[in-house]
């Protein structure tokens, strides 16, 4: 199809796209780069296998502000000083009711201000979510995370942004007891402490390059597991006697664990929490997907 043909369908969603890369980047100048970059994405596509158009723009656009709230981490200091622009009416001009809408119930300086300091894949599960209503499901593979971890890290920003709940600081601090209790754990061996940790539905879940490490026994010291791994007793058998060179870390705003020999991260294990255990353990060994995370060892 040619870009003429797309131009048409494109401009359509040209207003929410926008409304969406505002909520996400707090700034009119990179939401429309973001948008922009969206159609460039979409003239090279051709559009030739795109069913839901609507939604894939959504998706790239979310992705592509994800990579920019990252590349944002050694600068976030600026921007929290900078006034953020409200968008102007013009941006309106000629939008169904449904965008005009989602434009007028903009984002206040305040909120922004907030968002700012949520970890990036945190401020686009929320934004995502509770202000665009996606389903977890569809969120997980824009954050590259499973809709579980997705879900935690909505509710972990919508906790900060309302002022409910634990505050964040408070928050890390319970995930680090219980992360440090699980490493204690399974560097000893110890099964029974290992149950009292895990959910008694906890999943396990390797991404397709840790699987195929696993399977090579190129993990060393590291958990015995399948696709997919269910329940405390397997899940614990998995990790007893192990992990003795893992080291807890944030990830992406939570405490998880990683495997970095030299102090480069090889593996990550992205951990969700209930209130005192542990529900599920992601492990993550793909390069790119450890490059976009924003991860940060802890003492």
């Amino acid at each position: 199809m040619s870009d003429q043909n797309l131009s048409e369908p494109f401009e359509k969603n040209r207003q929410h796209l926008r409304a969406v890369a505002y909520r996400m980047l707090g700034n009119q100048s990179e939401a429309e780069d973001a948008v922009q970059e969206a159609w460039l994405r979409l003239s090279r596509s051709g559009n030739a296998e795109i069913e839901n158009l609507g939604g894939w723009l959504t998706t790239v656009v979310a992705r592509v502000c994800l990579d920019m709230l990252r590349s944002r981490k050694s600068r976030r200091e600026e921007l929290l000083d900078v006034q953020v622009p409200e968008p102007t009416s013009d941006m309106d001009h000629g939008a169904q009711p449904e965008r005009d809408r989602l434009l007028a119930d903009s984002v206040g300086m305040a909120l922004l201000v907030v968002l700012e300091t949520l970890a990036p894949a945190e401020r686009v599960a929320f934004v995502l979510h509770d202000l665009f209503d996606l389903p977890f499901d569809e969120i997980a593979s824009i954050v590259g995370r499973s809709p579980t971890a997705t879900r935690q890290l909505a509710s972990r920003a919508r906790r900060h942004i309302q002022g409910v709940g634990p505050d964040p600081n408070a928050d890390v601090s319970r995930q680090r007891v219980v992360v440090d209790a699980f490493l204690a754990a399974s560097r000893g061996g110890d099964f029974s402490a290992l149950l009292t940790v895990l959910d008694p539905d906890v999943v396990l879940r390797p991404d397709h390059v840790a699987l195929e490490a696993s399977v090579a026994g190129k993990l060393r010291g590291g958990p015995d597991f399948n696709a997919e791994t269910r329940g405390a007793d397997a899940v614990a058998r998995a990790f007893a006697g192990r992990a003795k060179a893992g080291q807890a870390a944030l990830i992406d705003g939570a405490v998880g664990v990683v495997w970095a020999p030299g102090g480069q991260v090889r593996v990550a294990f992205a951990i969700s929490l209930t209130e005192h255990q542990i529900a599920e353990i992601e492990i993550i060994a793909d390069p790119e997907r450890i490059k976009l995370m924003d991860i940060q060892i802890l003492p």
